[in-house]
């Protein structure tokens, strides 16, 4: 058994994707303007780090814009492969997407609240590529959309994994300490995480090395 899909979020420089991949990334998060929350950094930036990073590994532009004009404005400025939607975007705007941006991937983040998240997760499965499950909250005044560092109710995502037919991706306070419980309890297709292999707000090699070894060490197990 292979180990599992991961991504690398939170990337704030050339130097940090290359380390994210070095270790086994199979995707990166770089994180454009956001109303709270961790690894903000401009476009260009955002640009010159996915335009650096060779295939297979994919780059995720982490938007909070909610309209399709608006998001393709955005994504015309970085030339990202996958576009990361963290707050809520109608359907009519994601037909408008993938009619316009074809070849892009798109990922709606679900935010796992209650209940009505599961319904949320049925319902946009039809207009994406991928599901995130996260722990924001978008209906604070502040905005939560991602970068919480915090776990939220994983039989809520197992249940969301079992309920839809794209991949899901498990995020939220992910860490080499309850990796391996979250993938046995939630079976997603791969794992996102920011603060998790952090220190001081830098990446941090020994923190992401352990974090992969338990990966496969959970792969190992289920072989």
């Amino acid at each position: 058994m292979q180990k599992p899909w991961v991504k690398i979020c939170c990337i704030g420089s050339v130097e940090e994707a290359e380390t994210a991949v070095a270790q086994g990334a199979d995707a990166i998060g770089l994180v454009g303007p956001m109303p709270s929350g961790p690894g903000i950094i401009d476009d260009a930036l955002i640009k010159e780090i996915a335009s650096h990073v060779d295939v297979p590994t994919e780059t995720f532009l982490l938007t909070s814009e909610t309209t399709a004009e608006q998001i393709i404005r955005h994504h015309k400025k970085t030339l990202t492969s996958t576009i990361q939607l963290v707050d809520a975007v109608g359907d009519a705007e994601l037909i408008r997407l993938k009619k316009v941006l074809p070849h892009v991937k798109l990922v709606q983040v679900i935010h796992v609240l209650d209940e009505n998240s599961i319904k949320e997760a049925v319902h946009i499965q039809s207009f994406v590529d991928a599901i995130l499950l996260d722990s924001g909250n978008p209906n604070l005044v502040t905005k939560e959309l991602g970068g919480t560092g915090r776990t939220h109710n994983w039989k809520l995502s197992k249940r969301i994994v079992e309920a839809v037919s794209i991949p899901v991706i498990l995020a939220g306070g992910l860490n080499a300490d309850n990796v391996q419980e979250a993938m046995e309890v939630v079976k997603p297709y791969g794992v996102d995480l920011c603060s998790g292999v952090r220190s001081n707000g830098k990446l941090d090699q020994q923190k992401l090395t352990s974090f992969i070894n338990e990966l496969v060490e959970h792969s190992k197990s289920n072989i």
